[in-house]
């Protein structure tokens, strides 16, 4: 089998692996992100004061790549102000106070054999996205430009501490594969490939069993950051997607395994996505799988695992995750909530050349040069060395003995290029 270039294997600490999914306390408070997702940012549906149902729309946007979003509880709107989201960034939210009552309201169930159009709709005004931490909007991506001939369930979960999809594959296979059937029908693919990292046997064991005469089911050695769908193609199927290219430039779609799941339940149940399963772990004593509505305050999740004041809060793995407050809230693609009670500083210290970061960048770039050319304010070349096709996956700030902070580094870089090509 064809193998993705570099990459490392840190210590996986997937330590809820083994903890079956709860359902978290109905929140009595929500702050929804209008924009979570790549793309346009919603506008608000409703007005301050008014009373909201679970599953109701309260944003949407025109444009082509957006998605709506949704009241995860039954309430009053208390407040449309800007918040910081876990992307990092600040963006008008609304906030819902709860009354308890929790009552819902659903789209018209489909069948699965529906029109293609009509699913396509149904994905959208469910306001699904990639919830792997992409964000993509789901509908934008099930309707390629290109003939596709291969759907590739990504169950992966390469990112150390995180478990909530090896959870959904072990509890909820079924449901994955209902998606995924209504996808590979949307699509018009006929091969379907499972991907799975082999330290989850048990969720390759269930998913052979429930998709014979489906899909094939692949174990995949574990090594980090394999997950990432160009690397996932290239490890099942040794096609190289090109640069500044997509999956389907080579005949591909990447769903994750959580988002194929709510493709089922927005289609089958008329279910928009209100709730996401969150793993909370880390430094706490008592660390789970959690099933938590949209727009829940992380702190609230903190109190189930043990309470305590963490010194970080990183939403997301350690590798790829970004640091935020407790009060941030759970959006849709919040798959992990690692909690550390200390944070140790190392000092940076002068590259010593020895070449480990070239060695294991899974994208073939010189991580030590682009740190260079970004600190010397030169953008072109960055652009000429492709510094955009860094996927900021961390490999090299991992491996680096110096702790130079190339991550942040290629990120600067990478705006200012972009900028520079918008000029």
């Amino acid at each position: 089998m064809p193998r993705f270039r570099g990459g490392v294997h840190p210590p996986e600490s997937k330590l809820t692996a083994h903890l079956a999914i709860k359902p978290a306390p109905l929140p009595k408070r929500v702050v929804i992100p209008l924009r979570q997702h790549i793309g346009a940012p919603c506008e608000p549906t409703v007005r301050v004061g008014e009373r909201v149902k679970t599953g109701q729309k309260i944003g949407d946007s025109s444009a082509k790549v957006s998605s709506p979003v949704h009241s995860s509880i039954t309430g009053t709107v208390s407040s449309i102000s800007p918040a910081l989201s876990p992307a990092g960034v600040t963006v008008n939210c609304i906030t819902i106070e709860g009354d308890g009552t929790d009552k819902h309201v659903r789209l018209p169930r489909l069948s699965p054999d529906a029109p293609r159009e009509l699913l396509l709709e149904r994905i959208r005004e469910a306001g699904i996205v990639g919830m792997g931490g992409a964000g993509f909007p789901t509908h934008v991506k099930l309707n390629p430009p290109k003939p596709v001939d291969t759907l590739i369930v990504n169950g992966v979960e390469c990112e150390p501490f995180i478990t909530c999809d090896h959870r959904l594959m072990v509890e909820h296979c079924e449901h994955i594969l209902e998606g995924a059937k209504i996808v590979a029908r949307i699509l018009g693919v006929e091969r379907v490939i499972i991907a799975i990292e082999d330290n989850k046997p048990d969720a390759i064991e269930r998913m052979r069993r429930e998709a014979e005469g489906f899909a094939r089911v692949v174990p995949l050695k574990t090594r980090y950051p394999r997950g990432d769908e160009r690397h996932l193609i290239k490890s099942l199927l040794g096609k190289e997607v090109p640069a500044g290219g997509l999956p389907f430039d080579v005949g591909v779609v990447v769903q994750n395994v959580a988002t194929l799941k709510a493709i089922r339940d927005a289609v089958l149940e008329g279910k928009p996505l209100i709730e996401r399963v969150v793993t909370v772990t880390g430094d706490v004593s008592e660390p789970g799988n959690f099933l938590v509505r949209i727009g829940t305050p992380i702190s609230e999740l903190l109190k189930l695992c043990g309470g305590g004041e963490p010194a970080k809060l990183i939403a997301g793995g350690p590798m790829m995750g970004v640091a935020l407050p407790a009060d941030a809230p759970i959006v849709k693609t919040t798959g992990n909530v690692l909690v550390m009670r200390e944070v140790r500083e190392e000092e940076e210290r002068p590259c010593i050349r020895c070449g480990r970061c070239v060695d294991v960048c899974p994208m073939g770039l010189m991580p030590t040069l682009l740190a260079k050319l970004v600190r010397a304010s030169k953008w072109e070349e960055c652009l000429k060395n492709d510094i955009l096709s860094c996927d900021e996956c961390g490999c090299c700030a991992y491996i680096c003995p110096s702790r130079l902070p190339l991550v942040q580094l290629m990120r600067t870089g990478k705006a200012k290029a972009m900028a520079l090509l918008k000029r």
